[in-house]
């Protein structure tokens, strides 16, 4: 887990902005989602083409998280990655070609098939029967066309959307600017996310709490609801 929070600079901008730094003072467990993104053995195993040493150690984090906001109506969404390659290409040819070095490239694009071993849940995170599972093909759950997101979000009456994971700064920031930008109620769960390292992570935490959102621990999060 990252130990690391907004800078003391970033906070004192953020209270001359708008005069708090908080931005919900009650959030209502149930018209909220805890979207949970790319906890799966691509991102997770040790040697995994993709890993992320740090997403091992939020499970703990994120699974006492969930399962504090289960009985209180808050769902609970997982959302992987899959890729379809067929005929040598690929929706993220663009990616591969540019962004993966060739000696990495074919084991990437196996990890990335739908219902590969890449592709499943790190097995230690405790997921429930009533939980929801949303693929994705690109980094934002919530651009257009990568996946049901935000139907789902809509149908159940969703405003809150309280995000965690891994990449922080890649996928979760990703989906936190776009659910912003669709008038979503953003909270970053920055104990329950990860990166490559704590810089990363934390110019992602300094990003959404000045133009997308809110940041707040797990604990703080429940703290907000019971106020609700």
């Amino acid at each position: 887990m990252h130990d690391v929070d907004v800078r003391p600079h970033i906070k004192d901008r953020v209270l001359a902005r708008r005069g708090r730094y908080h931005l919900y003072d009650r959030i209502d467990p149930r018209r909220s989602a805890f979207v949970v993104i790319d906890m799966i053995n691509m991102f997770m195993e040790p040697g995994a083409p993709a890993e992320v040493p740090a997403s091992r150690g939020i499970v703990d984090s994120i699974n006492r998280l969930a399962a504090a906001l289960r009985p209180i109506g808050c769902r609970v969404v997982w959302v992987n990655s899959p890729i379809v390659n067929s005929g040598g290409k690929s929706e993220w040819d663009k990616f591969y070609n540019t962004f993966v070095a060739e000696a990495v490239r074919q084991r990437t694009i196996e990890a990335s098939a739908p219902g590969s071993h890449g592709q499943a849940l790190w097995p230690a995170l405790k997921v429930a029967p009533e939980d929801i599972h949303v693929p994705k093909n690109r980094y934002s759950a919530l651009i257009g066309g990568s996946s049901q997101l935000e139907r789902m979000l809509r149908s159940f009456d969703i405003q809150w959307v309280l995000i965690g994971g891994t990449k922080t700064n890649v996928c979760c920031e990703s989906t936190a600017r776009d659910a912003m930008m669709l008038d979503f109620d953003v909270v970053m769960v920055r104990d329950c996310c990860a990166a490559l390292s704590d810089d990363e992570h934390r110019a992602t935490l300094e990003n959404v709490i000045q133009q997308f959102g809110d940041v707040m621990t797990g604990d703080e999060v429940l703290a907000t609801m019971r106020r609700a």
